[in-house]
């Protein structure tokens, strides 16, 4: 089992090779696209099992003895991820070979998306897998890489100026981290995670504190914690909807994936947890009412993506078992739940011709179907028991009111008011979108109470939603009711990962010679 670590990030690389060299054949890049990907989730499922049968495995690549050589690492947190991420993958893959041929040509090229979309994927496995801070930080690049040829897919104005912005931060975030890995190279003579939860001990208290900021900052910037997220709602709402949907349920928490190993291995005295406190809150309560604000759909999504990574974050904050398990929960929740709201928003783009709310209407009378699809993960994000956000957010209230204080307290009801806000933002959507008269029909009032001839007035053009986009959707939206089915095993599964972050077990895995 221990032999099979590289292949997630092996598949996906044979994967984006393969189909590169078959631009013309776009029914083999498919077939190829979606072996790779139903084969890392086999893959990651494998990991699953073993990791809660025989705990975390660690490889060292090339046979190099520790701590020369690059290790790769799955524990619960990371197999959980992993499966979760690419589950998510396949089906928006699977949402993508549905468009038809304008749709792909103006929106997802098949010579380019194929390659790129299994690229991020490979730097999404590499991050999860990664045992050191060098290696996570390639499998990031890798993964921007790709987001950039994706997000830039068709070559739009506004897509190339969305495009520039995140470049920029990117970019940005990329030089910190970079900066960071250097001064904890300087300091401590490695980059092996495990190695530094030992070296990192040595230094003084001012010196470990400037290496936590500069990677908190660095993470924060990727989980789009605030106040650094201002990139993010003008960045994602102008890619095409199956890249969209990726990157709001993927990219995000592989940053928060980073700030759960920097704050359980590396800095485990959690001397920064006042201002994580604050930032939860800030980021929970900016980012609902910034989303409450919107009448595009996509951007409310991202509105509410930044407000839910407040939740991650409280968690993180709170510095015990109880609240790492409900941030894993809720973290393996919202991947899902938010993708699966962005491939809805696609359907609704594409059956109503627009995602702007003042576009749309009657959708329950004219596609019944499509107001279901967005119903259920309308109400998991808004916490309505008994779905899987509701569990989550449960989790984390119960393990603040452990914890106790004002800062929690306030952070808290920040929380529950977040919650309730999103409802009220669902809600928008619903009754703008489903309730109501369609578009024509509000033609045709406007035109009789003007004295005009209501005949004259042009009627909707609603496009067929093709069957295999919405099998993906549907797809995601079982994978996210059996969250909520299987919450008590899975719940389970993140207290005992929780667990191994905290007691050590990860290290010794890692380094089982204890070394200095």
């Amino acid at each position: 089992m221990i032999n099979l670590l590289p292949v997630p990030v092996l598949l996906a690389i044979f994967g984006a090779a393969t189909t590169l060299v078959v631009p013309r054949r776009p029914g083999v890049q498919r077939l190829i696209s979606v072996a790779c990907l139903s084969g890392i989730v086999i893959v990651a499922g494998l990991f699953m099992y073993a990791t809660s049968t025989t705990g975390p495995m660690a490889l060292w690549l090339g046979g190099w003895a520790a701590p020369l050589g690059i290790a790769l690492v799955v524990d619960r947190l990371s197999a959980l991820m992993l499966l979760v991420a690419s589950t998510v993958a396949l089906a928006v893959l699977i949402f993508a070979t549905g468009q038809d041929k304008d749709e792909v040509r103006r929106e997802t090229p098949v010579s380019i998306f194929h390659p790129t979309f299994l690229l991020l994927v490979a730097g999404v496995s590499n991050a999860f897998l990664a045992g050191d801070l060098f290696n996570l930080f390639v499998g990031f690049e890798i993964l921007l890489f790709a987001s950039y040829v994706l997000l830039t897919l068709g070559g739009t104005a506004d897509r190339v100026r969305a495009g520039t912005t995140y470049v920029i931060v990117s970019l940005l975030s990329s030089s910190l981290f970079l900066i960071s890995i250097s001064a904890i190279y300087a300091a401590t003579g490695t980059v092996n995670m495990a190695h530094l939860s030992v070296r990192l001990r040595d230094l003084t208290e001012p010196v470990q504190l400037l290496l936590e900021v500069l990677l908190l900052v660095t993470f924060a910037i990727k989980a789009a914690v605030f106040p650094l997220s201002s990139w993010l709602p003008d960045s994602y709402p102008t890619a095409p909807a199956p890249v969209t949907a990726v990157f709001a349920g993927l990219l995000t928490k592989v940053g928060v994936y980073a700030i759960i190993r920097t704050e359980t291995i590396l800095f485990p005295l959690h001397t920064l947890d006042t201002v994580l406190l604050v930032a939860s809150g800030l980021t929970m309560v900016i980012g609902i009412l910034g989303a409450l604000a919107q009448v595009e759909i996509k951007r409310m999504l991202s509105f509410t993506l930044i407000s839910h990574i407040g939740y991650m974050v409280f968690g993180i904050a709170l510095n015990s078992t109880e609240a790492l398990a409900a941030t894993i929960f809720y973290t393996a929740h919202h991947i899902t739940i938010q993708a699966t709201l962005f491939l809805v928003t696609g359907l609704i783009e594409r059956r109503g011709g627009t995602s702007s709310l003042e576009g749309l209407g009657g959708l329950l009378k004219t596609a019944p179907l499509l107001a279901f699809l967005f119903f259920v993960p309308a109400m998991n994000l808004g916490g309505i028991p008994p779905l899987s956000g509701f569990i989550g957010k449960l989790g984390l209230l119960q393990a603040g009111a452990g914890v106790g204080g004002p800062l929690v307290w306030t952070v808290m009801v920040a929380g529950v008011l977040t919650s309730l806000l999103t409802l009220m933002a669902m809600a928008k959507v619903w009754n703008r979108a489903f309730w109501g008269v369609t578009p024509s029909e509000q033609r045709r009032q406007e035109a009789i109470a003007a004295n005009q001839d209501p005949e004259d007035v042009d009627g909707d053009d609603p496009r067929v939603m093709p069957p295999l986009q919405v099998g993906a959707t549907v797809g995601l939206i079982l994978f996210g009711i059996a969250l909520t089915v299987f919450a008590g095993p899975l719940y389970e599964y993140a207290h005992a990962a929780a667990e191994t972050l905290r007691d050590g077990t990860v290290v010794s895995i890692v380094l089982p010679e204890g070394l200095r």
